[in-house]
């Protein structure tokens, strides 16, 4: 195929020379990460292989993370330095991360209401497994972080908004997010199942006994849990509530079951006597939680 020259004539795409150059950043990239990854005491030797797969799949590719905390959390920051790299190889315009480094600012959209992964404390300051790894992510970088408050309804929209770089806070992967925009590789596996008051455990073991007309259903608004609710629970009574104070709702009696997953819901628990987790070790549905990239 041809391609306009810069004078505006036809002519052949140096495709020889753009293939090299690819070859080139990515060896160089690989040699990069490799370095990263003996930092945090992995081993170059076995991950490499890894890493090729995931450079050369760009956001797709998914290796299987090294043991341990450290070496997760360096594959982890490696491989949303690859996503937000990937676009250079296609383009000659700069990269987000050469935005990134030229800002020394790395925006992250959260919802700050979804322990234990990211939480909004009094002093407008936010906590959390997710907001712990994306700092490491900013300070790998030598950039500051820029938070962005989210909510699980406007999320996708304030993300395509370009309002940040990266959006991070137990999101799960979903096919309408993918059909907008790329994932992290995985940071671990999860499900829905029901929270209830714990004398109620029993009567709440089934989507179809949780799918009743006298069954009040309390969800956040926007996100995947709404979306499980309004799928399977069409016979219930489906109410929309704040993420953070929901779970009072349940022990004051004022609704009866919140879909949630089943990392939150373990959490909850324990924060919360009298609530109780069921059937955590058997989700009503699969999931996976990750970072949401561009």
């Amino acid at each position: 195929r041809t391609a306009m020259s810069r004078g505006g004539r036809p002519g052949k795409r140096p495709w020889a020379n753009h293939t090299d150059g690819m070859r080139a950043s990515l060896t160089c990239r690989e040699r990069r990460l490799n370095s990263r990854l003996a930092e945090y005491g992995c081993s170059p030797a076995k991950q490499s292989s890894r890493l090729a797969t995931l450079l050369r799949a760009g956001n797709n590719g998914r290796p299987t993370p090294p043991q341990g905390r450290d070496c997760m959390k360096a594959l982890l920051a490696l491989g949303v330095l690859a996503s937000l790299t990937a676009p250079a190889l296609a383009d000659t315009a700069p990269s987000r991360l050469d935005e990134v480094l030229q800002r020394g600012t790395l925006s992250v959209c959260t919802t700050g209401d979804y322990k234990p992964y990211t939480s909004l404390r009094a002093d407008g300051s936010y906590e959390g497994i997710d907001i712990a790894m994306a700092e490491s992510l900013a300070k790998s970088l030598n950039a500051k972080i820029q938070w962005v408050p989210t909510t699980w309804k406007t999320l996708m929209q304030d993300f395509l908004a370009q309002r940040c770089d990266i959006a991070v806070g137990g999101i799960s992967v979903s096919l309408e997010r993918q059909k907008k925009a790329f994932f992290s590789q995985s940071l671990g596996v999860d499900g829905k199942i029901p929270l209830v008051r714990c004398a109620d455990v029993q009567r709440y073991q089934s989507v179809e006994q949780i799918n009743q007309p006298q069954v009040r259903v309390i969800e956040p608004a926007g996100g995947t849990n709404e979306v499980f609710a309004r799928t399977h629970l069409g016979k219930a009574q489906i109410r929309l509530h704040d993420n953070v104070t929901i779970f009072d709702e349940l022990l004051a009696g004022k609704a009866d079951v919140m879909i949630t997953d089943a990392s939150e819901a373990r959490f909850q628990q324990k924060l919360k006597p009298g609530l109780c987790a069921v059937n955590p070790e058997k989700q009503m549905q699969y999931s996976e939680k990750a970072f949401l990239l561009p």
